[in-house]
C-alpha cells in the first residue's frame, strides 16, 4: 500500500534584547496541526553568539513537537486496536 504525503513545517525563532531565544515550530498534516515550542537564554557571562541560541531554541521545539507527535501516534495506534509499546525505542515503523 503505497504512500507519500507531504507536511508543511514553519520554524519561528524570536530574540530578546535579555538575551533570550524563543522557538516555534509548527507542522500542518493537512489533519492536525501541532506546535512544539523552545527556548533558550544566554548565560550573561558567555558571548552572545544568536546563532547558538537559534540552534538551541529550535532543537528543543523540534523536540517538543517531536514528543507530541510520538504521543498522537500512540493515540491512534491504541484506536485501531494495536497496544501502545512499552519503550518508545521500539514505537515506530521498520525500515
Amino acid at each position: 500500500m503505497p504512500h507519500t504525503t507531504e507536511w508543511k513545517v514553519r520554524l519561528h525563532l524570536f530574540e530578546d534584547d535579555e538575551g533570550t531565544t524563543k522557538a516555534r515550530v509548527v507542522v500542518d498534516t493537512g489533519s492536525t496541526t501541532l506546535t512544539g515550542h523552545g527556548s533558550a537564554h544566554c548565560n550573561p557571562a558567555d558571548m552572545n553568539v544568536p546563532e547558538i541560541g537559534d540552534e538551541l531554541a529550535a532543537s528543543r521545539a523540534m523536540n517538543d513537537l517531536a514528543q507530541q507527535l510520538l504521543n498522537v501516534a500512540e493515540r491512534d495506534m491504541e484506536g485501531v486496536g494495536a497496544s501502545r509499546p512499552s519503550t518508545r525505542e521500539i514505537a515506530g515503523w521498520p525500515m
